[in-house]
């Protein structure tokens, strides 16, 4: 079957699977078309100013209070929410991590999420949790909203579908999907396996950065993100419906599928992205600019400027600056940054770092390229290339990032990572051309 996408960014969109199934000229009319129920998603209090104000008009066939009964307790032991301090002995230091491996027995997208770091306060809305996933089997008869904040999912092996309540997205290596707060979905695989990653934003909702002096366009532009038309289904079979709130789960019974909205409109929904139409800008002439040129969305904090979390890549792009040392630089930075790669090469860690890999260095811990990529960039002729058939990314939070247990004991960790800046040489040697030998 194939599901279709309204173009935008934060547009007021409006979608119906049956004709007149949404009202027009009013959001709550007394008798609703189709005997269907009027009900708001709010994603923001209601007094928020217009700029940022979110909420969507769903009208479906039962409310949402239909669609719980008592909870239960349920337990995802793997999934860890902030804080999460002291729960492991792993002393400081830059860590990365080879592909965390598939699960043997039967595992949905939820039980397969492992909680790799957390950072901020779940209860206070700030911050983040960096997730990996690992699954096998569909959620047929399950769904899961998350209260605690927003997923932005990033596929790394096998292509998945996320039917929400809102429409459904199909996702697979090279695209993104953020699920907002609250909405309801289950995950279906159209791939036998899947691997992945996901950032769990706590605090203010994701949207683009301001470009500054690049202007109107490059970067994410607004028309590339697509957001799901309505889609329901009528399925009078058992089903659970899990919940995250407040760093706990709680699963209900019922009797039907939650995912029946057969019209809605507003601001306040799903989206996907394909990277590959991020429009990168840099340097044309010296120097290697900050990575922020990279940023594809970012969730503000309080501070302006200094964001609770900036999802960033590094995607194909020619190098083309003269007399300049064009991988990333050595650094110390107040951010903390959670990598991963998608697919290829990462420039400045050509070696160790591979597809599905993690790599975690902490605010104020120095990273840069290990020795070979710092002798390779050091002598090359620098004329055009092209970096190609690459995607890194990275979640950057203004929190330091809380290694959980899982983390640090996953058996993938490389414990030499520190080596590979090992044969860094000094070149010092008290004239103007050093020692280049």
């Amino acid at each position: 079957m194939a599901f279709s996408y309204m173009p935008g960014f934060g547009n007021d969109f409006e979608t119906e699977t049956l004709p007149g199934s949404l009202p027009q000229g009013r959001n709550s009319p007394q008798r609703p078309a189709y005997g269907l129920y009027a009900e708001q998603l709010s994603g923001s209090p209601f007094t928020a100013p217009r700029g940022t104000n979110e909420r969507s008009w769903l009208y479906r066939i039962r409310p949402s209070v239909k669609h719980t009964g008592r909870f239960k307790a349920a337990n995802y032991p793997l999934w860890k929410s902030a804080p999460n301090v002291g729960d492991h002995e792993l002393a400081l230091g830059q860590y990365r991590w080879n592909p965390v491996p598939m699960p043997k027995e039967p595992t949905d997208f939820i039980a397969g999420v492992r909680s790799i770091t957390t950072s901020g306060d779940v209860l206070g809305q700030t911050g983040m949790a960096a997730h990996v996933y690992v699954a096998n089997r569909s959620m047929v008869d399950d769904h899961f909203f998350n209260a605690d904040g927003e997923l932005l999912v990033v596929p790394q092996v096998g292509a998945l579908r996320f039917v929400t309540e809102m429409g459904v997205i199909e996702l697979r290596p090279g695209e993104i999907a953020v699920l907002p707060r609250g909405l309801v979905f289950k995950v279906e695989l159209i791939d036998a396996e899947v691997r992945g990653y996901v950032c769990e934003n706590y605090g203010a909702k994701l949207t683009l950065p301001d470009r500054g002096p690049i202007g109107a366009n490059c970067l994410a532009n607004p028309r590339d993100f697509k957001t799901p038309c309505a889609w329901f289904e009528e399925k009078e079979t058992p089903c659970r419906l899990t919940v995250k709130w407040c760093g706990n789960f709680h699963v209900t019974e019922i009797g039907h599928s939650p995912l029946d909205v057969v019209a809605w409109h507003g601001n306040y929904a799903p989206y996907k992205y394909d990277l590959a139409t991020f429009s990168p800008v840099g340097a044309l002439l010296f120097d290697h600019p900050d990575p922020s040129i990279f940023t594809v969305l970012t969730a503000p904090s309080g501070e302006e400027g200094t964001a609770n979390i900036d999802f960033v890549i590094f995607p194909p792009r020619w190098l083309v600056a003269e007399d300049t040392f064009r991988p990333p630089w050595y650094h110390r930075n107040i951010m903390s940054e959670f990598m991963g790669l998608i697919h290829g090469q990462y420039d400045a860690k050509e070696e160790g770092f591979v597809p599905g890999g993690i790599s975690l260095h902490n605010l104020m811990l120095a990273h840069g390229p290990d020795a070979p990529g710092f002798e390779k960039a050091s002598r090359a002729d620098l004329k055009p290339v092209k970096l190609d058939n690459t995607m890194a990314f990275m979640f950057e939070t203004r929190y330091p990032q809380m290694l959980t247990r899982y983390g640090a004991e996953l058996e993938t960790r490389q414990d030499n990572y520190i080596d590979c800046w090992a044969d860094l040489k000094k070149r010092f040697n008290g004239t103007p051309e050093g020692d280049w030998s």
